[in-house]
This record gives C-alpha cells, sequence and structure tokens, in this order.
C-alpha cells in the first residue's frame, strides 16, 4: 500500500496563521465527519488548542451509524470535549450550539463578570480538516451565506472573522491536514468521505476496503442492496470476487461481458458518500 504525504504551502500557511491567531479566541469548535471522527480529526488541533475551551461538532451525522455516534459522543465528553452531532443542512442544531458554546466558556464568561466586563462577545475559531462541512455549518448557524463553501478541499483560503450576534464571533480558517498519516488507512477513510481527492488512490484499493469493512461490520448491506432480488453473495467470495460479482449482477459489463470493475468501484463510493447504503460509519471508539 502507498505511503500518502502532501502538505501543500497553502496549509502550512493557514497553520501559522492558526497558532497567531488562537491566543485571540476563547473557544475552539472543531469539526469532524461522523462516519470517521477518528481519522477525520487533525491531531495537530490538540497541541494547538491547549488549554481552551472544546466543542467538537460531528457532522454529516445523518450519513452516519447512530449507535455509534452516540458512542462517540460518550468517548469525546469522557475526555472533556463537549460533542454535538448535526446535519449542517439543517439549522435545528443551532439552538443547542448556542446552549453549549456558552456552557463550554461559563467560567470565561464568570470571569468576565466579576471583571466588569458585560457583553462583549465570545470569540471562537472554527477548525477542521478539508472539506469537512465548516463553512456549511457557518452558514447555517449564521442563517446567511456568510462563508464560501465548496466541495472540492480548499475552498476556505484565507481567514474571515463572522459575527454571528451580539454574544459570538467565529473566526472561519482554512481545512488543514497533517504532514505524514503514521496510519496507512486513515488516508484510505478519508478519501472514503471525500476529504481528500480519491483520485490521489486507485479507485479499485478503495472500493475493495470498502467492501471489506462493510462485509465485516455491515454484513447484510451488500447483498441487501446489490444481490439480484431472491439472491445473495458466498461469504467466502475474496474482494476482488466479490467486486465482480456486484458488476455482474448489476450488468455493469465491458465488451465481452467481462464484468466492469472500475464502474462497479464508483458506483459503490458514490453510493457510501451518498448515503445510499443507509448510515454507516468506518470506525468505532475502541478503534
Amino acid at each position: 500500500m502507498a505511503e500518502y504525504q502532501w502538505y501543500p504551502g497553502h496549509m502550512t500557511k493557514a497553520r501559522r496563521m492558526m497558532e497567531e491567531n488562537i491566543k485571540l479566541v476563547d473557544l475552539v469548535i472543531e469539526l469532524a465527519d461522523a462516519r470517521i471522527p477518528i481519522s477525520s480529526r487533525n491531531p495537530d488541533i490538540d497541541s494547538l488548542a491547549a488549554g481552551k475551551s472544546r466543542i467538537l461538532l460531528l457532522g454529516k451525522a445523518d450519513l452516519a451509524d447512530p449507535v455509534r455516534t452516540e458512542a462517540f459522543r460518550k468517548y469525546y465528553e469522557s475526555r472533556g470535549i463537549l460533542v454535538i452531532d448535526l446535519d449542517a443542512r439543517t439549522r435545528k442544531a443551532n439552538d443547542q450550539i448556542r446552549k453549549i458554546v456558552e456552557k463550554a466558556c461559563a467560567a470565561k464568561l464568570e470571569r468576565d463578570r466579576k471583571r466588569g466586563i458585560i457583553g462583549r462577545p465570545l470569540r471562537a475559531m472554527v477548525v477542521g480538516i478539508p472539506n469537512v462541512g465548516k463553512s456549511t455549518f457557518i452558514n447555517s448557524f449564521a442563517g446567511k451565506a456568510s462563508a464560501k463553501t465548496g466541495n472540492k478541499p480548499g475552498v476556505t483560503k484565507g481567514k474571515q472573522w463572522i459575527r454571528l450576534n451580539k454574544n459570538l464571533d467565529l473566526l472561519d480558517t482554512p481545512g488543514i491536514l497533517w504532514p505524514k498519516f503514521e496510519d496507512q488507512e486513515v488516508g484510505i477513510r478519508l478519501a472514503l468521505v471525500s476529504a481528500i481527492r480519491e483520485e490521489i488512490l486507485d479507485l479499485n484499493e478503495l472500493s475493495l476496503y470498502l467492501l471489506a469493512y462493510l462485509q465485516k461490520e455491515y454484513p447484510d448491506v451488500i447483498s441487501g442492496k446489490y444481490a439480484r432480488e431472491g439472491e445473495s453473495f458466498d461469504p467466502d467470495l475474496s474482494m476482488p470476487e466479490l467486486l465482480c460479482s456486484i458488476a455482474l449482477s448489476r450488468n455493469l459489463l465491458l465488451k465481452g461481458g467481462e464484468p466492469d470493475c472500475l464502474r462497479t468501484s464508483r458506483l459503490l463510493l458514490d453510493d457510501f458518500k451518498n448515503g445510499r447504503m443507509g448510515r454507516i460509519s468506518l470506525e468505532k471508539p475502541e478503534d
């Protein structure tokens, strides 16, 4: 398996900017993908945010396994990080977020009150890896298009302060990855949720990894969705054999009737990303 390393210049610059601005904020709001709440957290954030109040938002929770999302909420809260899972396309979590911001910053607000400082807005830095939904969250939370959004990693280029209300200012930051993935599976999981460009990895390798995980953790998904009606796939098939069987059952064929593994890989990856397989998470707290 290839070793994945990248750290473009704009990410180095973004990290430096975060180091410079962290002292200006009272709170760090981190977004992670609820389907991979370990792999989608930049380990640098823990050191950058040391001593700050912390909130973790598990975005795209509508695509994740709700049982596992709840387990992760308990896991992170046991470590002092307040957690909310959200679908950033809806605003139903906004009141909950406002309350949890006040809870996270209660000690800071009390110190200000004792000093006679009343009405100064809290300042929060929003952080997360590329394409995890920071800008979508900010737009939903602010109720208007405050931050640039896009479906490509790295759309948010520079620093921008956003006044949400008289009580809270947000500092949006570009998404940053870390210089090297020690665990090679992290790169695969990030590609599966589009946090990094899947083109830098082999689509066949990605789909085989996904199939192996689903067969182990969600064994009914593959036959239930891709086998012909009334049939199921042999559980003893290797993953390449299973990929070919899916191609045949879906009539994804090359000239001559050979299974089209590339088209089948794309189908599987798109179905996972868009929730057509159901609500699936690729990690558990015990991982």
